[in-house]
Formats: structure tokens, sequence, C-alpha cells
């Protein structure tokens, strides 16, 4: 019988990612805390928080890895029109909190969230700091869309998006991928795969790859992390 290691409240260490339970998919560890050090340590070893109220704190390392690649992107027809008629204003940084408050707004699919009160504060503060960072999109002055996410040099972790109208998460997504293409970004981390990612162009990897990736990019320091967030990048007919 296999039992799950309880992480050690003063040490930021995680057991080997190899470790991580086939059956859930991903699951390595319980326990710890959501203190900042905590969490980079465990993205830099592409391990992610996630459990719900009540629980203790689970963390995860699933196989395979769903990513998506800045350059790869895919625009369909029907969102390439939604683009061409700016139907959405997007902002980076703007409003964090509102943002995550968003994400984790129950839903009628969804009555329960993985992003609780406790993992607010985390998240905020990790903001506060300048390593975690939002997208916006707004509708005549209203937040109808959004993601947010951690940036460690050269990868985006994405964590969670929502949308209140059609495109607005998809058109975010867009202007993420473009702005990070011309920042230099090597790869969204996306976690666990799901078919609205994949019609935008995610594909899975071995998590094998994905530490590859981490160990090359995700200590390359960029000017632009630790500090607010500004969009620069405009879409444009020719993108891809």
């Amino acid at each position: 019988m296999l039992v799950l290691p309880q992480l050690d409240a003063h040490s930021v260490e995680f057991p080997p990612i190899e470790q991580a339970l086939d059956d859930p998919n991903g699951l390595l560890a319980f326990g710890g805390d959501l203190r900042p050090e905590r969490i980079l340590a465990a993205y830099r070893r592409g391990i992610f928080p996630w459990y719900q109220e009540g629980e203790p704190i689970l963390w995860w390392s699933p196989q395979p890895r769903a990513v998506l690649f800045p350059e790869r992107i895919h625009i369909s027809r029907s969102l390439r029109r939604v683009l061409r008629r700016r139907e959405f204003e997007i902002s980076m940084d703007r409003c964090f909190a509102d943002v995550m408050r968003e994400c984790g707004a129950p839903t009628e699919n969804r009555p329960r969230t993985w992003i609780t009160n406790a993992m607010r504060r985390a998240y905020g503060e990790l903001h506060r700091l300048g390593h975690a960072h939002s997208i916006e999109a707004w509708q005549d002055g209203a937040l109808v869309g959004g993601m947010y996410g951690i940036a460690l040099g050269r990868v985006f972790f994405g964590e969670s998006m929502f949308s209140r109208v059609a495109n607005a998460s998809k058109v975010a997504l867009v202007h993420l991928c473009g702005q990070l293409r011309q920042w230099g970004f090597a790869v969204i981390d996306c976690q666990v795969s799901s078919n609205h990612l994949r019609t935008m162009g995610a594909c899975e990897i071995r998590r094998a790859e994905f530490q590859q990736l981490l160990e090359l990019y995700g200590d390359r320091s960029l000017s632009i992390n630790g500090q607010p967030w500004q969009l620069s990048w405009q879409w444009t007919e020719h993108e891809r």
C-alpha cells in the first residue's frame, strides 16, 4: 500500500516527482503551507497545489503534462473575426484579485472551487511580490474574462481562466501568447489537458520533457519578471 508523503513544515523540499501516483494522476504529497517560498519551490520542480476547501493541501505533478507553446497557438476563423473586430480591451495586472475571484466563482457545472480563500491570499501575495500576473478582457468597461498564473524565468504557469462573455478568455489567451512570444517566453504550462485548451493549440508532453523545459528556461531571468506587466503586443491579421 502506497503512503502519500507529508511535507515538512520547516522545509520547502518536495519528494522526487517520479514518486507521484498514477491514480489519482500526479498526486505527489500533502501538507505544508502556501507561503511564497514553498509555492515557488514547487513550480520550479513542476509541482503545483490543487485541493478543495476542507481538504489538506495537495501537491501534484501529472503525467503527461499539458503545455502550450506561444508560437503554436491556434486561432480559428471565427476567433480571427472576433480579434479583427476588436470586441475586447485587453490589459495585464490591472485587477489581479478580481480575476482570481471570478476564476473561483461557483458555476452550475462546478458548484465547488479549488480557489479557496487561502489560495487567493497566497497568490495575491505572489502578485504583490511580482511573481503572479493576470490578463484581463474588458467590454464596455466591465471585466468579462481573463486568466492568471505565475511567471518564472521564461515559463508562464497558467492557473485558471474565466469568461462571462463568449470568446473573452480566448482573446485574452491570444494576447498573452503574443506578448510572451515578444518577451521570449518558451512555454505556457497548462497542467492538465482539456478540450478548450486543445482547440487553442495545447498539447501533451512527457513529464520528463517538461522538466527539461524547466531546466532550460525556468531560471532564465527577464527584466519583466518581478514587475507589473504592461501589454505592448497587438494582434494583426498576419499573426498565425
